[in-house]
């Protein structure tokens, strides 16, 4: 080959490293313009907590091999929607149906603990009146009594022949013959002295004769509870004859079971029933709350004063006592509607169409179908009052824990 045709051939040779060059210049600018950009650097999430997902409701602080089942635990991050939400339980309108789910209000409510108990009918022990022999006599008379017998006030219950007034009578007459007031004074005084009534002293006066013969008459209405002389008897000075006792009220004697004392004060309402009254209801007054406790029944007695128009309570009646505690404004749920674990109170509050959230509350006492709610709720929420059982089951299986009652506010 010709040195002019060797300088052709290194000319093309060039010209065609040259286009290949430029060729491949141009695919890698075209290839780094189609190249997304780096981004910046990648924020990193922060993590709640580790959990297995066939168990939920347990939490690890730490990544690692779940010691339930045979899988890696799960990442909770904080920025995954509901993270920071209170655990809700959703279901559908169906489900809610098959459930039974009826929701109840809470409501502030003017309520009064009302305790149950069962009591008997005795007579008031603080209306008795004893009659007693003022001096030493005989007994000519019983007015055809015997305990157990009911007498009105006034009525005659024993004669008795007094001789030592029969001669203070005589003696009182004399020395008023002789027209001395001083002396005459000092006779009818000494009559009054010896126990007699003014009624006989006046009679005395009035008669100019004297009278040894003295009714005794009942001073109240009442029962005769003890008899204690019968004619031809002496009786001495001092001596009981009669005790009566009232009935124009009667004591109710309840018995409490001690866990319930706290809530009854003397001066509370009361109202019983007798079953051999149907249908009438008797109102009265707590008078005491007697200070022993029964030690085999743990019961604490109880003492109404009811009142008696027409004499028809009688002592050993059985009743059933409705003891009416002081009204207060409370804030309440339907006691059904509270699930009780032993250590803790549950209610399930409604949040919206389907969705439900557990929460824990602390209760006070039930007062007849109300439970007192302290506090974790407020008023106008709605709570689930039936199916909540089979609404806590599921919330289990899911993982739905409830939270502190201060998680959902408090009583005001």
């Amino acid at each position: 080959m010709s040195p002019k045709q060797k300088s052709i051939v290194a000319a093309i040779s060039l010209l065609a490293a040259g286009m290949l060059l430029g060729l491949g210049l141009a695919q890698w600018q075209k290839a780094v313009q189609l190249m997304p950009a780096e981004p910046a650097v990648k924020a990193e999430r922060k993590v709640l907590y580790w959990y297995d997902p066939m168990m939920p409701v347990q939490k690890f602080d730490k990544p690692g091999h779940s010691p339930f089942m045979d899988m890696e635990l799960v990442p909770r991050y904080a920025d995954e929607a509901g993270a920071d939400e209170a655990p809700t339980l959703s279901l559908t309108k169906p489900a809610q149906q098959a459930l039974g789910i009826r929701l109840a209000t809470v409501e502030k409510r003017l309520i009064g603990a009302t305790v149950e108990a069962v009591g008997n009918l005795q007579l008031n022990e603080r209306d008795i009146s004893i009659v007693q022999a003022r001096t030493a006599g005989f007994v000519e008379r019983v007015y055809g009594l015997a305990p157990g017998d009911v007498v009105a006030a006034g009525a005659p219950l024993v004669d008795l022949m007094n001789p030592e007034w029969q001669g203070a009578q005589q003696e009182y007459l004399a020395v008023k013959a002789t027209g001395d007031s001083a002396l005459t004074q000092a006779a009818r005084q000494r009559m009054l002295l010896l126990g007699m009534p003014l009624s006989m002293v006046e009679q005395v006066e009035r008669k100019g004769q004297p009278s040894a013969l003295q009714t005794i008459t009942a001073p109240t209405a009442g029962l005769i509870t003890e008899l204690q002389v019968r004619s031809g008897m002496m009786v001495a000075p001092g001596m009981t004859l009669v005790r009566i006792n009232g009935l124009s009220s009667i004591w109710l004697e309840a018995a409490l079971p001690e866990a319930q004392a706290a809530a009854i004060r003397p001066g509370q309402a009361a109202q019983a029933r007798f079953a051999a009254l149907p249908g009438e209801l008797f109102k009265g007054r707590i008078t005491a709350l007697l200070p022993e406790t029964n030690r085999e029944t743990r019961t604490l007695r109880v003492r109404i004063e009811l009142p008696n128009p027409g004499l028809r309570l009688r002592a050993g009646l059985f009743a059933q006592v409705s003891l009416l505690g002081s009204q207060r404004n409370a804030l309440v749920v339907p006691a059904e509607g509270v699930i009780r674990t032993g250590s803790r109170a549950l209610v399930y509050l409604a949040e919206g169409p389907g969705r439900y959230r557990p929460v824990e509350v602390e209760v006070e006492d039930q007062v007849g179908e109300w439970i007192v709610i302290r506090s974790g709720l407020q008023p106008g929420q709605q709570i689930v009052a039936s199916g909540q059982f089979l609404l806590d089951s599921e919330a289990s299986l899911q993982g739905v824990l409830a939270r502190a009652p201060a998680a959902s506010g408090s009583q005001p």
